[in-house]
């Protein structure tokens, strides 16, 4: 089983990596994945993608278009109409919106379309306000900065694939069954809902015909993760991308070990599991929050300061970095080297069995 939130680092995002070596290793993964021959010289004649950090750009809000219920499509262009850097299935980006709010968002358009950039978000009412401003401030010919693509949710080579998608996390499956239908390599997508009205690109799906099964709550009932798993071929990689209770469900039916490889990305902060609650001072501003057994350091420090910067909540990209002034860190993060965890924690997904202080 592997486990891919928005974190893993591949080789060519990493600094210093000689520019031969990483030719050597999209080489190999050409092979691996079948995208060879014509498609080859193209791999290797591409610019070098992003780096680990990114990099930024200010990209053009070209138009905003409903797809579903609470969901609108953003497509993204260069202002000098030029083309943009290349990106693989299952790549996002980093918006900062107006507010200064960083946001990630999975690519949904089409990998070989140069022209833009198209990401969708869901509305979500209760949510921490990112969601709120692009359906509400967003307009379209204003500029939106964006720092990537970067991947973490990359299509792995494997015979054939079982795509499931939750809602939303139709996302970074969409460009997934492109690729994987334009190789030729056998595939099947059932994609997941409350009801039709909630769900997003459904007209682009209608022509893959019987390959993709559409499955409503209100019709079918809640899914049931042992038989969606069943549909997958032996040998086949399955690519999830939904609610926290599908995730994990398929996690517990695949452990390693099993020929199937199970790869996951999560939309929302992981679940705290064997937890105890503690207590974290906030020095400067002289406060001192509990944290609940099963909630996360950011969660309890935002009922006090709402305006703490954070972003993924998955411990990848370091938007909620806080100095550690006194106590012992569980880190969970992907994000810092060691010499950052002597002092320092992602209060998004690390935490503590004891008092924390931080600089806050």
């Amino acid at each position: 089983m592997v486990e891919l939130i928005k974190g893993d680092t591949p080789i060519e995002f990493i600094e210093g990596v000689h520019p031969v070596f990483r030719t050597a290793v999209r080489v190999v993964d050409a092979y691996r994945s079948g995208f060879v021959g014509s498609r080859l010289d193209t791999l290797l004649s591409r610019p070098n993608q992003v780096r680990r950090n990114g990099f930024d750009q200010d990209l053009r809000i070209d138009r905003i278009t409903g797809q579903a219920q609470d969901v609108v499509a953003v497509d993204l262009v260069a202002p000098d109409g030029s083309e943009l850097p290349r990106w693989l299935p299952g790549a996002h980006i980093d918006v900062f919106l107006p507010s200064g709010r960083q946001r990630q968002y999975s690519l949904c358009g089409d990998p070989l379309d140069r022209s833009r950039y198209r990401i969708a978000v869901r509305l979500i009412h209760d949510g921490g306000g990112g969601s709120r401003e692009v359906h509400e401030r967003l307009r379209a010919g204003g500029l939106l900065r964006i720092r990537g693509p970067r991947n973490a949710f990359r299509l792995a080579a494997a015979p054939s694939y079982l795509f499931i998608a939750g809602g939303i996390g139709i996302t970074p499956i969409l460009p997934m069954v492109r690729s994987a239908d334009r190789a030729g390599i056998p595939w099947r997508l059932l994609y997941l809902g409350r009801d039709r009205a909630s769900m997003p690109f459904l007209p682009e799906l209608e022509p893959y015909g019987s390959r993709v099964e559409v499955r409503t709550d209100d019709v079918s009932g809640l899914p049931d993760v042992t038989e969606l798993l069943s549909h997958n071929l032996s040998g086949g990689a399955v690519y999830l991308c939904g609610p926290t209770p599908l995730l994990d469900g398929a996690r517990r039916l695949m452990p390693g070990g099993t020929r199937e490889e199970l790869h996951i990305e999560r939309f929302a902060p992981p679940p705290v599991v064997g937890g105890v609650e503690f207590p974290v001072e906030l020095v400067r501003t002289g406060q001192t929050v509990r944290v609940g057994a099963q909630e996360s350091v950011l969660a309890a420090v935002r009922r006090v300061l709402p305006d703490v910067a954070y972003s993924c909540q998955q411990g990848f990209c370091g938007s909620c970095k806080v100095k550690v002034l006194e106590g012992a860190v569980a880190h969970q993060d992907t994000k810092l080297v060691d010499d950052e965890r002597a002092d320092s924690m992602l209060i998004c997904v690390s935490r503590s069995s004891g008092p924390l202080a931080l600089d806050l």
